[in-house]
């Protein structure tokens, strides 16, 4: 399927102020009571990839997440802004990359890849409850 509206170039912005709910503490990833995490950070670079591109696809698609690698480069307080940038750098058929850049402030706090795939929202649903129905009658494959 083409989707004619993705083009190379595509931004999706986000901005948050840090609060506690956003720390390494609250998220669970650290005990670090007032810095932000970076679960959190990686949430908002999802979040703002899917905001450069999902709003113009047909309607019944959506994009999904197949792969990230970031780097947390800086600590962030709570109370400060940050601000993550998605920007889609490349198209393989239903397959979109996208160049992160994570700031606050004072300067540049993160960077990274993200790998999103166009999928049929009925299609994806579908193939999940596949898997749930494997794991009902008993046919799940042990780890």
């Amino acid at each position: 399927m083409d989707f004619p509206r993705v083009k190379i170039g595509l931004t999706g912005v986000v901005q948050k102020t840090i609060e506690k709910e956003d720390t390494a503490l609250a998220i669970g990833s650290g005990a670090l009571k007032t810095l932000f995490a970076t679960p959190a950070l990686v949430a908002m670079m999802i979040e703002a990839s899917v905001k450069a591109v999902d709003p113009l696809l047909l309607e019944g698609f959506i994009t999904v997440g197949k792969a990230i690698d970031i780097t947390h480069e800086k600590p962030t307080c709570q109370g400060m802004t940050v601000t993550v940038k998605s920007v889609l750098k490349a198209i393989d058929g239903n397959k979109l990359t996208f160049e992160l850049t994570a700031y606050d402030e004072v300067g540049i706090i993160g960077k990274g890849y993200h790998e999103r795939h166009i999928v049929s929202q009925k299609g994806i649903l579908q193939k999940a409850e596949e898997r749930r129905k494997l794991l009902e009658s008993g046919m799940a494959k042990a780890l």
